[in-house]
């Protein structure tokens, strides 16, 4: 099993941060390299549909939720993604004038080795937080 966390500190608020990820539907607004996001259901069990440029597909569904402690959790369900039993958790919090965000996961690579799967997922996160920067201006 490889674990991956990273943390990483933004100047605007723990709540519209969260406001921002807990949208699970919503992770196009801060990603723009996704072509589309759709949402079947809500709350626990959602799950979005991921499209990608090429068209492949990844379907992720919010397995937590809680927004006293400002954490989610996200399960990836299908997709070719080089990973299996792969579960993600964000997590927002106050830091002083900005907030922390802790993303990480826990998987099983597939097809690729440990290190590989650590930079794909590390880069992830980090691209994510950095476009949610971007949309917030912070």
């Amino acid at each position: 099993m490889v674990n991956v966390k990273v943390t990483e500190r933004v100047s605007a608020s723990a709540g519209k941060v969260w406001a921002i990820f807990r949208d699970f539907g919503g992770v196009k607004r801060f990603t723009p390299e996704i072509e589309q996001c759709t949402l079947e259901g809500e709350g626990m069990g959602a799950v979005r549909t991921i499209t990608m440029p090429g068209g492949f597909q990844l379907q992720e569904r919010l397995e937590a939720l809680d927004e006293a402690a400002r954490t989610l959790r996200y399960a990836i369900v299908s997709g070719p993604a080089p990973f299996r039993d792969y579960l993600a958790t964000i997590r927002v919090s106050e830091d002083g004038a900005g907030c922390s965000i802790d993303w990480s996961s826990q998987f099983e690579p597939q097809g690729i080795s440990e290190e590989q799967a650590r930079a794909i997922v590390e880069g992830i996160y980090r691209g994510g937080i950095a476009g949610l920067r971007k949309h917030l201006g912070a």
